[in-house]
């Protein structure tokens, strides 16, 4: 009698005959690429596949990253408030100093120094001569610029403006070696002269007797003198005071407060009594002021 369901090879043959033909056609992919046209027809049968499986983890991510971001959103908000909150405690004490500061002009019968013009500008480019510190910005005649206009940041006194264009505008830096910018100790209102050395973070005080009344980490501000720059603002602070035997003056080192080597925007002032249409002046005006400057207060 014969069976109903014949039987085939062996299951040794078989997985013998499967490895053969699996053998068979990874050679064959390899060396004569067979598969390559079928293979992209697979992935693109397999592709909503594959995005089905990570839809899930898609979903989870999205959701977490929201709860993460509205998280981070309060809590930076929070912390804007309570800064908001401690700048406006500190604008009202800067308006009491401010009525108590023209009370005291008044008194003195000195003129008051009004809140003068600002603008917004932002650098272009840099001067890529490594001994040459100027930056361009995007402001120029049409926006009021002009020659020798004071230019400073968030941080302290960036340097004043060299030549002016249209559109376009080139800044002096204070620490280029042909800068030169009358300034006082903020402590004991000793002046001097801050000149530039070359060095995108170091100024130098010259012809700074040895007994002069300086110490590191003294406050340099503007004192006004020249009339370029408005009186009061930050500038540098003193890192080094030393003097050498036999010499008559003392070697002062001092560091800028704005790092001139990451500027982005810098902020454009214009006296009060000018207004809206700033007066031209020459870029050498600037640097005439400060060499008389030089010789008249450069031993305090």
């Amino acid at each position: 009698m014969k069976p109903l369901f014949g039987r085939g090879p062996s299951l040794q043959l078989r997985l013998f005959f499967t490895v053969l033909v699996s053998v068979a056609c990874i050679v064959a992919d390899a060396r004569f690429h067979l598969f390559d046209s079928s293979r992209v027809y697979m992935n693109s049968l397999v592709s909503p596949l594959i995005y089905l499986a990570n839809l899930p983890k898609q979903l989870v991510g999205g959701v977490r990253t929201q709860l993460r971001s509205r998280e981070s959103l309060m809590d930076e908000n929070d912390q804007l408030q309570q800064q908001l909150f401690l700048v406006r405690g500190e604008l009202l004490r800067l308006q009491q100093l401010t009525q108590e500061n023209q009370r005291l002009h008044q008194l003195l019968g000195s003129p008051i120094n009004l809140d003068a013009r600002k603008m917004v500008a932002q650098i272009l480019a840099v001067d890529s001569d490594p001994f040459v510190h100027q930056v361009v910005i995007d402001k120029g005649t049409l926006n009021g610029v002009y020659d020798g206009q004071p230019v400073l940041n968030d941080q302290g006194v960036v340097g004043q403006v060299l030549s002016v264009g249209k559109t376009t505008s080139r800044v002096l830096l204070i620490t280029d070696a042909s800068h030169a910018l009358p300034v006082r100790i903020a402590r004991n209102d000793i002046r001097a002269i801050a000149s530039g050395t070359g060095s995108i973070d170091e100024l130098e005080l010259k012809n700074i007797t040895r007994n002069a009344d300086l110490q590191e980490g003294d406050l340099l501000v503007t004192s006004g003198l020249g009339g370029r720059f408005p009186m009061g603002y930050p500038v540098a602070r003193i890192t080094r005071f030393a003097y050498e035997e036999g010499k008559p003056f003392a070697e002062v080192k001092a560091k800028p407060l704005a790092e001139l080597d990451r500027l982005r925007y810098l902020l454009l002032l214009w006296p009060a009594d000018q207004g809206k249409q700033p007066i031209l002046a020459a870029p050498s005006a600037a640097m005439a002021t400060a060499s008389a400057a030089t010789t008249t207060e450069g031993a305090p």
